[in-house]
């Protein structure tokens, strides 16, 4: 696989898809008071549900993604701190609006926690608009959506 190749995580990508996520998401922990959400999901489960997809060899990136009726959402995506500023968030968003348009859905839907402020300066740089702000439980999330079609 390529650097550039995003392909579905396999059975083996398990341990690296959870270092990927808790390498992306640790520094979070101090800010917003707790784990986040991300890091304490159930890789093994999501990835034989095949909602889990890796870029890069060793892998450096990884999105998680779930389509429904009228939407993909776009769970989670994390890239290795070490690979920041070299595209690899950009490649896949990019990858998230193709399965998005390749299933036939009309928009993404996401959201993070408040207290991310660096994912509201990028999410509205790649088309998607703030649609509410609203607690969820003892998370206090921003949620997001981008219109494809």
């Amino acid at each position: 696989m390529s650097d550039d190749e995003i392909r579905p995580a396999r059975a083996a990508d398990v341990p690296v898809v959870a270092e990927v996520i808790a390498a992306a998401f640790r520094p979070y922990i101090e800010r917003i008071g707790r784990v986040p959400q991300p890091m304490e999901e159930d890789h093994a489960a999501n990835v034989a549900a095949g909602k889990v997809f890796v870029t890069g060899d060793p892998v450096t990136g990884l999105v998680v993604i779930e389509a429904f009726d009228d939407h993909l959402f776009l769970d989670t995506i994390a890239v290795r701190p070490t690979e920041h500023g070299r595209g690899v968030g950009r490649r896949l968003l990019r990858f998230v609006d193709a399965r998005t348009r390749d299933l036939g859905l009309p928009e993404i839907r996401l959201y993070t926690n408040a207290l991310m402020w660096e994912n509201q300066r990028i999410y509205p740089k790649y088309g998607y608009e703030l649609v509410e702000r609203r607690a969820d439980g003892p998370h206090d999330r921003v949620h997001y959506r981008k219109r494809l079609l």
